[in-house]
């Protein structure tokens, strides 16, 4: 497993992560990123300012960057990152494969990204993505298993993926919707040749979206590295849109909302890497003071009623819109 890596880093923010879903292409649906980025968000634009959250985030500790196919550029920005510094050689490097990015680089797209679960895409994304990471690549992820996926079902491509894990690449996949609970207990249960056939799974869990804690928690105590994904709930924990109480939790502590926010995950003894999707070298900063939050008993059961129930969360979520 690459995560073991992770075990041997004594930084605080080791278990913290990088996410490059809001930086490797010019349109998604975090609040705010209308004023975070470059007005004029060309490539080169997005690529200086990927690097530069690559730069500051493993100057600060941070061992593992997550991509995907679907996030515009992403795999291209981190595997030029990579080849300019051929001494960093410790990080994790995970990307997804499952959705295919049709934006064509336009924030205003109709439709910026379709799903397909198919061996078809998953032949054509790997070799998409090894062209781009090769070796560098450590983790590759199923982008998005809802329970009514075929991936969930079709042999020919558990066959693929256990060859691909064979070879040496740790397969995982991630999950999203208000049945993330349901998809990661049916994923749990796939198996090759009587032997469990993904060994990480990336779900969305925050302070307001809690309902996949019970199966994540299954998921670690069967071996699997969790990575959390979403931890700030595309901004809506973050800053002046933030719940009350969160910015009250946020005062006593000194500290910004994003950070009790990430911590309020960190603490979970199931979180194995929690992402930071920072758009700013300076929300970066602050994302990582998360590792320095230390939130008593009353503080965790005041943030605790900020739960939502999940259809009510994912149908919020799919009004977002995209900046």
């Amino acid at each position: 497993m690459p995560f073991a890596r992770l075990a041997a880093a004594t930084t605080p923010t080791c278990h913290i992560g990088l996410g490059l879903a809001a930086v490797g292409r010019p349109g998604y649906i975090n609040l705010g990123r209308d004023r975070d980025l470059p007005a004029d968000r060309t490539v080169e634009a997005m690529r200086e300012r990927t690097h530069d959250l690559l730069d500051a985030a493993y100057a600060q500790g941070v061992r593992y960057f997550d991509a995907a196919r679907s996030y515009g550029r992403s795999e291209e920005f981190l595997a030029g990152w990579l080849r300019e510094r051929p001494d960093v050689d410790d990080v994790v490097v995970g990307s997804k494969w499952g959705y295919t990015y049709t934006a064509d680089w336009s924030p205003d797209a109709e439709q910026h990204e379709v799903k397909d679960h198919g061996v078809a895409t998953y032949e054509r994304q790997r070799g998409e993505t090894d062209a781009l990471l090769g070796e560098r690549l450590d983790l590759y992820q199923i982008h998005s298993l809802t329970p009514d996926s075929p991936a969930l079902t079709d042999k020919d491509l558990h066959a693929r993926l256990a060859e691909a894990a064979a070879r040496g690449a740790t397969v995982g996949f991630s999950t999203s919707g208000p049945a993330q609970a349901d998809a990661i207990r049916a994923a749990l249960a796939v198996t090759v040749g009587g032997e469990p056939l993904f060994r990480t799974v990336q779900s969305t869990y925050n302070a307001l979206e809690a309902s996949a804690g019970p199966a994540l928690a299954e998921a670690h105590a069967a071996g699997l590295t969790v990575i959390v994904k979403e931890g700030m709930a595309n901004g809506r924990l973050a800053g002046a849109q933030a719940p009350a109480v969160l910015r009250a939790v946020a005062e006593e502590t000194a500290l910004g909302c994003d950070a009790v926010a990430l911590a309020l995950v960190l603490r979970r003894p199931w979180a194995g890497v929690v992402l930071s999707g920072a758009a700013t070298v300076g929300q970066l900063g602050s994302n990582l003071h998360a590792a320095a939050v230390d939130l008593d008993d009353d503080q965790v059961a005041r943030l605790g009623a900020l739960v939502e129930e999940p259809a009510a969360y994912w149908a919020h979520r799919g009004q977002l819109p995209w900046h």
